[in-house]
């Protein structure tokens, strides 16, 4: 059997400061990034491994499963998957959010169409929730806390498929928006392909964008009930950038205009919800 190709040799270049939403961010304690860093480079990898459109999806699973392996201590073949192993013994962290994370990953390597809404959320179980339970448990928090992490974390994930669904379908033929919400709505899986959204794609879109400000309102009380004051800065920061854009997505099409933020963008309502939050508190 050949060995599994290198995470280095499918590395998308991309890191922390290029997502959509604050990893780590100066907000949150020193004593806690290097833990969440970790979490996020191995996260980061491995979904440099599912996107890689030009390895096979045999070689992108073996890769995973290598990364599966030394997580579990079996092997030490990925290095930052080495890391996060030691970060968690050292600091008594589950491996099973590092493992829900890679089965998302095999999904993406697998799976390049979603049936429902019911089915999406599922896959966000596995790609999203795991994420904030990780960084929850790094702080200490109850484990009360995760039906509302578990709403907010769903919903950035669907709203960063929203934002990107042309260019998931245009360069890896993967498409999170539900199939039945495209057929409720006229639309079809092709329209992802236009320049702008068909009124079809546009209805589905909209729809998606609804039920994803429902999750958000679910986990609006969220950042209140976290005892570490920096955390629930950041948690508010991010909710705050989640409303701003889900807003954008019921009114602008993301095929032909933009939805991302500017840092500016950013800034300014990062700057608007930590103030809310202290004055708050």
């Amino acid at each position: 059997m050949n060995a599994p190709i290198s995470a280095e040799s499918l590395a998308s270049g991309k890191g922390h400061k290029d997502e959509n939403f604050p990893v780590a961010s100066a907000i949150v304690a020193p004593k806690y990034r290097a833990q969440i860093m970790a979490f996020y480079r191995f996260a980061r990898g491995a979904d440099d491994v599912a996107d890689n459109a030009e390895a096979s999806p045999a070689d992108k699973l073996a890769r995973l499963e290598a990364m599966n392996d030394t997580i579990i201590g079996l092997s030490d073949a990925d290095p930052a998957s080495v890391a996060l192993r030691e970060v968690q013994r050292a600091h008594g962290i589950d491996r099973w959010h590092a493992l829900d994370l890679l089965e998302a990953f095999t999904r993406d390597c697998t799976r390049n169409r979603y049936e429902s809404w019911d089915d999406l959320i599922d896959y966000c179980r596995f790609s999203a929730m795991p994420v904030g339970r990780y960084v929850l448990d790094v702080h200490g928090e109850s484990r009360d806390l995760w039906p509302a992490n578990d709403a907010l974390c769903a919903a950035l994930q669907v709203i960063n498929h929203l934002q990107d669904c042309a260019k998931d379908y245009r360069a890896i033929d993967r498409v999170y928006l539900p199939q039945e919400l495209l057929r409720a709505h006229g639309g079809r899986t092709e329209d992802l392909g236009g320049d702008r959204a068909t009124p079809g794609l546009r209805a589905a879109i909209v729809d998606a964008a609804e039920r994803t400000e429902a999750l958000l309102h679910r986990s609006a009380a969220f950042s209140g009930n976290i005892k570490d004051k920096r955390l629930a800065l950041e948690v508010a920061v991010i909710h705050a950038l989640a409303m701003n854009l889900v807003r954008r997505l019921k009114t602008r099409d993301p095929l032909s205009e933009r939805v991302h933020h500017s840092k500016i963008e950013m800034l300014a309502i990062a700057t608007r919800a930590a103030f809310g939050r202290l004055l708050a508190r």
